[in-house]
C-alpha cells in the first residue's frame, strides 16, 4: 500500500526552523510535500490574495521531500498545493507549523499557522496546526516530538470529524517533561492593545501595536491552563463561526 500523503505549511516561513522539524518527523509517517510562504506570515489569519499574483517556485532546501515556496498567506499555500501542486491527488493529513509561538485562546482567530490548518479542514482533508510557546528563532523543539507525532499518527488513524482541525500548542522547554496530553477547549480571553506612537525623521508619526494578555477564564479545562501546568494543549476547533446558542434567543426576543 502506498504512504499517506502528508501536506506541510505554515505561517513562520520556508526558512523557519520548527518547519523543519516538523517535515523531519512527517517522513516517518509518509510521503511529504511543502508548500509554504516565502517570507514571515504571522497574524496574517485568513487572508487569500485575490488582487496580486501569486508566485510559486520549487526549492530543494529538504532531503528527500518536494517543497515549494509561495509569495502569498498560509492559507494561499493550501490552495496552491490542492489545486495546483498535488494535481488532484488529496492529502491524507494536513500539518501547519510548527509555530514559533502561542496559538492558545484568541491567538486562533489571528493566527496564519491555524489558518493554513483551517484551510484544510474546509477541505475535508483532517488537519492539525502545531505551535511551540517559545518565539525564539532558535527555540528548542526537541522535547515536542514524541507529541507531534502521537497526535499525527492519531489523526492518520481515526481521521477528524468533517470542518475540524486541531489547534495543539506545547509549553516551552523546561528542566522537567511535559506532563501529558490535555484534550480542553479554547480560554477566553483577548489583548489589550497598545499603540506606541512615534516619529520618524521626516516627521511623520508612526505606531508599533503592543499590548497585554488578559485572561477572563478561571476554568481549568482551557489551553491556557494547560499550558500554564506544562501539559500539551489539543482544541478542536472549526471555520463554522454561527453562535448557534444566540438562534433561539434572536429570534425569541427580537421583532423581525
Amino acid at each position: 500500500m502506498s504512504k499517506p500523503l502528508i501536506l506541510i505549511s505554515n505561517d513562520d516561513g520556508i526558512n523557519a526552523h520548527g518547519i523543519g522539524v516538523l517535515i523531519e518527523l512527517m517522513k516517518n509517517l509518509g510521503d511529504v510535500v511543502v508548500v509554504a510562504p516565502d517570507s514571515p506570515q504571522s497574524g496574517m489569519g485568513h487572508a487569500i490574495t485575490i488582487g496580486n499574483t501569486l508566485r510559486l517556485s520549487e526549492t530543494h532546501d529538504f532531503e528527500g521531500v518536494k517543497s515549494f515556496q509561495c509569495s502569498g498567506t498560509p492559507a494561499d499555500c493550501v490552495k496552491i498545493a490542492k489545486g495546483y501542486v498535488l494535481k488532484g491527488r488529496k492529502p491524507d493529513l494536513m500539518v501547519s507549523g510548527i509555530n514559533h509561538g502561542s496559538n492558545t485562546s484568541i491567538s486562533v482567530i489571528y493566527s496564519g499557522t491555524m489558518s493554513a490548518a483551517l484551510e484544510g479542514a474546509i477541505e475535508d482533508i483532517p488537519s492539525i496546526g502545531f505551535s511551540l510557546c517559545d518565539y525564539a528563532l532558535e527555540a528548542d523543539f526537541s522535547h515536542v516530538k514524541e507529541h507531534v507525532l502521537k497526535i499525527a499518527e492519531q489523526v492518520l488513524k481515526n481521521g477528524l470529524p468533517i470542518g475540524v482541525a486541531l489547534n495543539v500548542n506545547f509549553p516551552a522547554k523546561k528542566q522537567e517533561p511535559i506532563k501529558g496530553i490535555k484534550i480542553c477547549r479554547q480560554t477566553r480571553a483577548k489583548w489589550l492593545e497598545e499603540f506606541d506612537r512615534r516619529i520618524d525623521p521626516t516627521g511623520r508619526q508612526y505606531f508599533w501595536l503592543s499590548g497585554s494578555f488578559v485572561h477572563q477564564d478561571k476554568g481549568e479545562d482551557n489551553d491556557e491552563w494547560a499550558i500554564a501546568h506544562n501539559y500539551t494543549s489539543v482544541v478542536p476547533v472549526t471555520f463554522d463561526l454561527t453562535a448557534y446558542h444566540a438562534i433561539a434567543t434572536l429570534n425569541k426576543e427580537w421583532d423581525i
